[in-house]
């Protein structure tokens, strides 16, 4: 009995610990909904707190807004986004709000309900389930000025703005102008919409999670993260495929991939694609010495008709490492067929029966993986390009092979525990040879006898 009793907690407690770990390993992120018409939503369905809103219960929840009779609906995307956000951010920039109008609206709007923590699985889907739920007239709207947007209200409508990503982790204070950049993007439109008198529902979400509150420092955004081709199974969606004959000869990966000109005009690339794959790859080449990825757009964004991006890799062998190297030697910008941009690129190269990875790569000089302008048409552009993977050699099995990152092993925080762990030691020692300088005395007063008496010459 008593051994009955000692080992029935072992098997109890490996049950707990695999639930713990399969709720720790669900990603979700917060949802808003809003809308001008009233009763959209029982102000009861409130979910208790820690419940993550599945994909199942998200259709049910969003009913109300596809049945409604004014079917215009609004979805506004961010790339990241936690609920975190909107209490760490308010907190740590005192009076200032990054979610003033969103706060403003919530509290003005008819009907509203807010979704702490939904699946992710479910948000990468929305787009495609609100296309396949009617008849809608799909609207992207990548210039983010957003004023004057044509709506017929013949038919429903949805509009898809995609806002401007978040580089979190490097620069908060950027991080907040951004989140209130796409506040003020969501104030505009909706305000717009309202004065026109049309009648909406609104869709606030992100496709990942940011965890703001659980970034500490740099060093955890950029740990090094050697990508093994097991984790391409957790890709939101597949790479990008260039295939010669029946072989696949470049890979291309990225969460977000984001262009802007002239500091002004934002371009976001990632949905053209990865997801729906509107890019014409037509022109890129391979060969065992010479890559290059070409992705082409055809109006990417109002003002801009036509839109290149080339990205070109060499193979060649070092003696030094006595191997071949695949290097990303530059990125090319051609816009309207005229004006041309060419970047020289820094830190992009791995061996070349490998893939390479890297968290951030851009033109800023935070990113670890630079691009660099090599022409006075390039700084004109600015590019952000987060957990980009490519491989454009040497590809087995149709899929990425082991990655080399661009984060090397010794980072300011090793080297600043190098450095501490050094001068401790040298007090370490320098304490220990002046405890070995200690010495006694080796006469001693005999309390019976005479008093000694120790001359001071010796």
């Amino acid at each position: 009995m008593t051994r009955l009793g000692s080992a029935a907690p072992a098997p109890l407690l490996c049950t707990l610990a695999v639930l713990v770990k399969m709720s720790l390993s669900v990603d979700h992120v917060p949802m808003l909904l809003w809308s001008t018409q009233r009763l959209q939503w029982n102000p009861d369905t409130d979910l208790h707190e820690g419940h993550i809103v599945s994909a199942l219960e998200l259709t049910a929840l969003l009913q109300p807004v596809l049945m409604q009779n004014s079917r215009n609906l609004i979805l506004f995307l961010q790339h990241t986004l936690s609920i975190d956000d909107f209490t760490y951010l308010s907190e740590s920039y005192g009076n200032k709000n990054p979610f003033q109008n969103i706060q403003e609206i919530l509290q003005s709007s008819p009907s509203s309900l807010v979704l702490p923590a939904v699946d992710c699985e479910a948000t990468r889907y929305l787009l495609s389930f609100l296309q396949e739920s009617g008849d809608w007239k799909l609207t992207n709207i990548t210039n983010l000025n957003v004023s004057q947007v044509e709506v017929n209200t013949s038919k429903p409508n949805l509009l898809v703005v995609q806002l401007q990503p978040l580089v979190s982790g490097f620069n908060m204070v950027s991080t907040l102008e951004a989140i209130a950049e796409n506040d003020k993007i969501i104030g505009r439109l909706t305000m717009d919409l309202q004065e026109r008198g049309i009648s909406f529902s609104v869709i606030y979400t992100a496709v990942r999670p940011s965890r703001i509150s659980r970034r500490t420092n740099v060093v955890g955004e950029l740990r090094r993260q050697l990508m093994a081709t097991e984790e391409e199974g957790s890709l939101s969606y597949p790479p990008l495929t260039v295939t010669t004959g029946n072989d696949i000869c470049i890979l291309f990966y990225a969460s977000n991939f984001s262009l802007k000109a002239n500091s002004s005009v934002f371009i976001d690339l990632t949905n053209a694609t990865f997801v729906t794959q509107n890019v014409d790859i037509s022109s890129s080449e391979c060969s065992g010495i010479n890559t290059t990825l070409s992705l082409k757009y055809t109006k990417p964004v109002n003002g801009i008709s036509s839109l290149e991006i080339r990205f070109l890799m060499t193979n060649n062998f070092y003696a030094g490492s006595a191997r071949n190297w695949s290097t990303l030697d530059s990125v090319e910008i051609v816009q309207d067929g005229e004006k041309f941009a060419k970047f020289n690129v820094s830190v992009i190269s791995a061996p070349a029966e490998y893939s390479f990875h890297c968290q951030l790569v851009g033109t800023s000089n935070l990113y670890p993986a630079r691009l660099i302008p090599s022409n006075n048409e390039a700084k004109n552009w600015d590019v952000f390009i987060s957990r980009l993977q490519i491989q454009g050699f040497n590809i087995e099995n149709n899929q990425f092979s082991y990655a080399s990152d661009c984060t090397g092993f010794f980072t300011p925080g090793i080297w600043m525990g190098l450095v501490t762990s050094i001068v401790l030691l040298w007090i370490l020692t320098y304490g220990i040879h002046m405890i070995m300088q200690l010495t006694t005395n080796n006469r001693f007063d005999d309390p019976k006898g005479p008093a000694l008496s120790v001359p001071q010459t010796e």
